[in-house]
């Protein structure tokens, strides 16, 4: 999963049927979802599960969903569950939370049928992260985030399903399954499709966007890449995204070289009208051949091609991990009592790193420009614990105590991946990197064999070096910072801090601010440093700003605030009103031109055949 703050969104814009024949194999689950008779922008679902030998059964709807890391409770948008026999009777139904339901006399079951509402257009969203939520739009799109429409039965998650969708004949259906049957009618409005999968996480791991025909496709080396868009005001088409999406994913398969998990992946771009009731949640979602993507249609296109390359090179390299190496909790992920993994640091970190490194050994970007993204992460990263275990962490990442710390695993998380990789650099005379221990875990594992948690560290160690069971001792399972001056002096690079000059709400694209789509507010964002004049005035994080100089700004004038405050001279008295914990607050400053520390990274000046330079270029080149 790949977030984006929404104020870097928003600021940057601103400043810059017949039906299709069903089996009735009684190993078979098959679940019907009906897009053409919505009411009450609800869609009707049924499951029918084969025959039970059982007098009693659990439905569920999931709680959690793989690559989101939070607890969502999807039941929550479920209404009117009805479990019917084989006569069309009612049989007796108890809720028992959010996510489930038991049914008795389940030996007569036939089907569950249920309402399902949608996401995108609930104020707060529930809280859902959008790219892992849903929308229900008659006519016109439906993103279908399958695991907030089809549910499962206890016991019964590693059955085969077949999806049976009837939609609008005019909607095409942007996916990286295959579909085995297609059912229209020319007298009809309507066409169904049908989807067979090998079981429940394969429904979950294959989201589905109808939408009017806007898609492209191209090949890389032997992949098909496959891309949808949705945008509802036509503000963009597929024509504006596929160019340079092409050219960053021939750059990420030349990075991966032989590593190749899919012959057919599917990115779905839906495009929110941020003027509506609609997505407000920015960022993408991973699953094993597709990634499903949110971003403001408001977006200027250079802005848009560059936060796509940014979301959907992270989403492609989870194909590496956790789609081909990943644990038990993983593979067999327990959708309402989960188990996390103790890999975070593998799983988001690494994968954050990729997307990084790509870019500079494929030439996208240069030595300088990479080290100044990892000078910002290694900034961001001391904004929390450095002395919490990352294993520690993730294992606990649902908990309410570590649940603040999940932003960390794209700061922290990608420098661990960083120091690995110069570390087994170093140790392998520049011959092996992080990339090739990926390699040998994807052919130790692959996608169809988890391994145990505590087995990854001593498989890794195993793969490369005696000395990495140090690395791991001390920087993940320990709690010792990890010192990246040491790291980059091993590669002829080193850490300079200075003082730099940043706007009051900005500094470069980094915004100190973020906005609540919901409410319009803007506040200060937790987990990072303050520029000098922001400390001057007393800020703390979460506030909420009411008015500045007797102003009142919010989301729809912050361009207002933010190019007023460049006018400021030194010595004006700035008026702020805050909100703290629910109590208005009035802070007031002279004004000083805001400083802020910034590391900086450097090569050093060294001979060409220095063994650090040559380190380096095993790092970055090779």
């Amino acid at each position: 999963m790949k977030k984006i703050i929404y104020a870097v969104a928003a600021i940057a814009t601103l400043v810059g049927c017949k039906s299709t024949q069903q089996s009735t194999n009684s190993d078979l689950v098959v679940a019907n979802l009906d897009l053409v008779n919505v009411d009450d922008d609800k869609v009707m679902v049924s499951v029918d599960p084969g025959k039970f030998t059982t007098e009693e059964t659990t439905f569920y709807i999931p709680k959690t969903v793989p690559g989101t890391y939070s607890t969502d409770n999807y039941g929550q948008f479920i209404e009117g569950v009805k479990a019917i026999d084989y006569k069309g009777n009612e049989l007796s139904v108890t809720k028992l939370d959010d996510n489930s339901w038991k049914i008795s006399n389940a030996t007569a079951l036939d089907k569950v049928t249920y309402w399902v509402n949608d996401s995108y257009d609930i104020e707060g969203e529930e809280g859902v992260f959008s790219p892992a939520g849903t929308n229900i739009k008659a006519g016109e799109n439906f993103m279908l985030n399958l695991h907030g429409f089809v549910g499962y039965f206890d016991g019964m998650s590693e059955k085969p399903y077949q999806l049976v969708i009837k939609h609008p004949k005019d909607l095409i259906a942007g996916t990286s399954l295959k579909k085995v049957a297609v059912a229209t009618d020319e007298e009809q409005t309507y066409a169904t499709d049908q989807f067979n999968v090998s079981r429940y996480f394969e429904v979950t791991d294959h989201p589905i966007m109808y939408s009017t025909p806007d898609t492209t496709s191209f090949q890389l080396q032997g992949m098909k890449v496959k891309l949808q868009v949705y945008s509802p005001n036509k503000a963009y088409s597929v024509e504006d995204i596929a160019p340079k999406m092409k050219e960053m994913m021939q750059a990420q398969k030349a990075f991966l070289g032989e590593i190749d998990n899919t012959d057919v992946y599917a990115v779905l771009l839906y495009l929110s009208d941020v003027n509506g009731q609609d997505a407000q949640g920015f960022g993408a979602l991973e699953h094993h051949t597709s990634t499903t993507v949110v971003l403001p249609e408001s977006m200027p296109l250079e802005r848009l091609n560059e936060t796509m390359k940014d979301v959907v090179s992270h989403e492609f390299f989870h194909i590496i991990t956790p789609l081909s190496v990943h644990s038990n909790e993983v593979h067999y992920f327990d959708y309402n009592d989960p188990e996390m993994s103790q890999h975070l640091w593998m799983y988001e970190g690494v994968t954050e790193y990729f997307a990084n490194l790509f870019q500079v050994k494929e030439g996208l970007i240069d030595h300088q420009a990479f080290y100044d993204r990892m000078s910002e992460k290694i900034t961001s990263s001391k904004q929390f614990d450095d002395t919490m275990p990352f294993t520690v962490m993730s294992e606990n990442i649902l908990d309410e105590e570590y649940e603040s710390s999940y932003y960390n695993v794209y700061q922290k998380g990608a420098l661990i991946g960083m120091s690995l990789d110069i570390r087994l650099r170093e140790l392998s005379n520049g011959e092996m990197g992080i990339l090739d221990l990926m390699k040998k875990l994807s052919n130790k594992y692959g996608k169809d064999k988890p391994f145990e948690d505590e087995e990854l560290i001593p498989a890794i160690v195993e793969l490369t070096y005696p000395e990495i069971q140090s690395f791991f001792d001390t920087y993940i399972t320990g709690t010792t910072p990890i010192p990246y001056g040491d790291f980059f002096a091993k590669v002829g690079v080193e850490e300079m801090e200075s003082e730099v000059q940043t706007g009051v709400f900005l500094k470069g694209q980094q915004p100190y601010i973020d906005g609540n789509p919901q409410t319009k507010e803007l506040f200060f964002r937790e987990g990072i440093a303050f520029n000098s004049f922001l400390n001057e005035l007393g800020v703390e994080p979460k506030d909420v700003i009411k008015s500045v100089n007797g102003t009142e700004y919010n989301i729809e004038n912050v361009y207002g605030l933010i190019m007023g405050s460049r006018g400021w001279k030194e010595g004006d008295q700035v008026t702020m009103v805050i909100e703290r914990d629910g109590e208005e607050k009035t802070l007031e400053a002279a004004y000083k031109t805001p400083t802020d520390k910034e590391t900086k990274l450097q090569e050093m000046e060294l001979s060409s055949d220095d063994q650090r330079v040559k380190l380096r270029k095993a790092w970055l080149e090779n």
